[in-house]
């Protein structure tokens, strides 16, 4: 598929003069790190990520369909509520969302749109909340596009709604569907693409079914530095090459465990990738440190439960202070104990996630 693959050009807006799509769309967390981008939202290396289950949004979508006067005015017109409440400062992201995909999604300036959304998880504390509220957005905004043009298929539905995402945030390409999802052209992965996030295409090991992934809230206020400042923190770093090298080999790497379940090997590969992307904000400029304290009491705590025990519990982390604890699932009853018992302490107010690998995207309803 190209970009032009995804350009509507046969619909009919008299189809849906008025109704509302409801979507409920995960998180993700990668395990192969994106970290830079080229425009427009490309990927400087390929990444693969664990799509979640119970940190999710859902987000509706209410349209009408304007009137010939309000038509020629040929603007984007919407309102955004978030957790019941009007959120104005949302809709800059959004205008430039729909600026990014209109030559994709022509009908936007056809309708008004109403979208509301609510996370179960913090917004903006470093949980991915832009990629499963964006590739919710995408999603419902593809509901639309099959009613007005119901020939499209499921694979191509899935797909652009993949790409689509991605022009709202990088990593929302990856919440699409499960469960574990490669974003990032490849030469060692099948069909691999930077348009949009595919599914990992081959056998995965009996280890990683249902795989844990339990997110320990260190902090649950906004993040320090947003992942866009992030990412353009790329451009002329010193060692930025080196670590897109580093990644695509650890993409290829880990394409092996994946198959052949070796966990140790997972652990280490996981582990890296998380404190290279940290590495890289501490040594950018400006500099940043995101970690905070309890992040390292955390860390060394995983570190000495697994020395002392044998286990294959690991972390890693976004781009913030947040610990994601991965284990399999045959670890499960242990690795909650030691959480509960000795890493809650660290957590804002005791706050904690218990989530596993989910399936994907689903949709709640389609109302005419």
């Amino acid at each position: 598929m190209t970009e032009t693959d995804f350009i509507l050009s046969n619909f009919d807006v008299a189809k849906a003069s008025c109704g509302s799509v409801t979507w409920k769309t995960p998180s993700n967390i990668a395990l192969v790190k994106y970290w830079g981008k080229q425009e427009p939202q490309l990927p400087e290396n390929t990444s693969i990520s664990f799509t979640l289950n119970n940190c999710c949004t859902i987000t509706t979508l209410e349209y009408k369909l304007k009137s010939e006067v309000q038509n020629s005015e040929s603007e984007f017109n919407f309102e955004v509520f978030f957790e019941g409440k009007k959120k104005d400062d949302f809709k800059p992201k959004i205008q430039k969302f729909f600026q990014r995909i209109a030559q994709y999604v022509p009908f936007l300036k056809d309708f008004d749109f109403v979208i509301k959304s609510e996370n179960s998880f913090p917004h903006s504390s470093g949980i991915a909340s832009s990629a499963s509220g964006m590739s919710a957005l995408a999603l419902c905004l593809m509901s639309l596009e099959k009613k007005l043009n119901p020939t499209i298929t499921n694979k191509y539905f899935n797909e652009k709604a993949s790409f689509l995402a991605r022009l709202g945030s990088g990593s929302a390409c990856r919440s699409i569907e499960g469960e574990l999802i490669v974003w990032g052209k490849h030469p060692e992965i099948e069909a691999s693409s930077d348009l949009y996030g595919v599914k990992f295409p081959y056998k995965v090991h009996k280890n990683f079914n249902n795989y844990q992934d339990t997110i320990l809230l260190v902090d649950e206020g906004v993040k320090q530095v947003s992942s866009t400042v992030g990412h353009n923190l790329m451009y002329n770093h010193p060692f930025a090459k080196q670590r897109f090298k580093q990644a695509n080999n650890h993409i290829s790497k880990i394409k092996e465990v994946l198959q052949n379940g070796d966990l140790k090997e997972f652990i280490a590969i996981v582990e890296s990738e998380a404190l290279s992307l940290h590495a890289m904000m501490m040594t950018s400029s400006p500099y940043f440190i995101l970690m905070k304290p309890n992040t390292l009491k955390i860390i060394h705590k995983i570190w000495e439960f697994r020395e002392a025990t044998g286990s294959s519990i690991c972390f890693t982390l976004d781009a913030g202070a947040n610990v994601h604890v991965l284990f399999p699932e045959h670890e499960k009853e242990k690795a909650n104990k030691f959480i509960v018992n000795e890493l809650i302490q660290f957590c804002q107010e005791k706050h904690y996630i218990c989530d596993s690998v989910g399936k994907g995207a689903f949709q709640l309803t389609m109302d005419n």
